[in-house]
């Protein structure tokens, strides 16, 4: 079984950045893609960001590609979100996922979402004021 425990979130003004930390532990982090995603309210699960087990190969959503930066350490087993240039429309709950295959997208091409993945962390809250 893999817990995942996520931290870094906060309120901070529009334009800032923030780093987001996922610590995993129990099963075999470094065989497993990783993922971000993120709920605001009234809304469902948003694909944020996949990273492969060895951090070779990343994917991002549209809507934050050139702001964010997924990355992975696999010696701590953590996985990061770099957010910077944050708008009030990235106020969310914030989720670090894992799967148990490597491969961050589907063979198709097309981004994996929420139910693509095995194991989910509580959340951290991140506000934006504009």
């Amino acid at each position: 079984q893999v817990q995942l425990v996520e931290s870094g979130g906060g309120l901070l003004q529009a334009g800032g950045s923030l780093r987001l930390s996922c610590a995993a532990s129990g099963g075999t982090f470094a065989s497993k893609a990783m993922g971000w995603f993120r709920q605001a309210p009234g809304k469902s699960h948003e694909f944020v960001a996949t990273i492969n087990w060895s951090g070779t190969s990343t994917y991002y959503a549209d809507s934050v590609k050139g702001r964010f930066t997924i990355s992975r350490d696999n010696v701590k087993k953590t996985v990061y979100l770099q957010m910077n240039s944050l708008k009030a429309e990235d106020t969310a709950v914030y989720y670090c996922a894992a799967r148990n295959l490597a491969s961050a997208v589907r063979n198709s091409g097309v981004h994996l979402t929420w139910d693509d993945f095995d194991y989910w962390g509580q959340g951290t809250q991140v506000t934006v004021s504009s």
